[in-house]
């Protein structure tokens, strides 16, 4: 997989590099700031770019706003956000937009190397994954929470394991319910949040991320 590594931490940025080369990535790029992502994913179309949110110049969401460019603009680039931190405007922007190739983790979960490098090739297959506190700081926001409150608390664990990028199978052994109960409990949650059929997005996604947008 061919990768570009953004992140002003000298030391992180480096260590996760030798990570990512020893466990037979390429690392194509590493820089430390919003501008060098962008110009560094333009010139080389990497599998998937590894962002911080806080970057140079305005060590601010600059990597969020640089993630949300390159989303725009080259939509077959993977994007994972690395963060300390939960940047909820920014990412409910970035995660509420077009489905797939893409996920948001906190930085401690880099210390779990196995985890780390599955949700990279998730991302790079097309897939999204999110971390677990992502979603419940995103979730308690008060958008929308009449369309959460329609929910039932399976229902809403349900929705939680959506969020994290789990296939259906997976989230039925999770929470030891039959594939049929799981696929009732989808098709609940998108008519309960007033998610229409349409090809253009994945409802898988919109479900817990549309109507946080804003």
């Amino acid at each position: 997989m061919r990768l570009i590594l953004a992140d002003d931490a000298v030391l992180l940025r480096e260590g996760l590099a030798r990570l990512l080369e020893h466990a037979g990535h390429e690392v194509v790029a590493a820089v430390g700031d919003a501008p060098a992502l962008v110009a560094a994913v333009a010139g080389n179309r990497p599998d998937v770019a590894i962002v911080d949110v806080r970057m140079p110049p305005d060590h601010t969401d600059d990597g969020l706003r640089a993630a949300l460019e390159i989303r725009e603009r080259w939509p077959e680039v993977g994007v994972l956000v690395l963060s300390q931190y939960v940047e909820k405007t920014y990412a409910a922007a970035l995660l509420g937009g077009t489905p797939g190739g893409l996920g948001y983790l906190l930085k401690d979960r880099v210390s779990e190397v196995a985890e780390f490098l599955d949700a990279l090739e998730r991302v790079r297959a097309g897939g999204t994954v999110i971390d677990p506190e992502v979603v419940r700081q995103l979730l308690s926001r008060t958008t929308r929470a009449d369309h959460l409150a329609r929910l039932s608390e399976r229902e809403s664990e349900v929705l939680r394991q959506l969020a994290q990028g789990y296939a259906n199978g997976t989230i039925a052994a999770n929470l030891h319910l039959s594939l049929s109960t799981v696929e009732k409990h989808i098709n609940a949650i998108f008519d309960k949040l007033d998610l229409p059929a349409t090809p253009v997005y994945s409802r898988r996604v919109l479900a817990i991320l549309r109507y946080l947008d804003g």
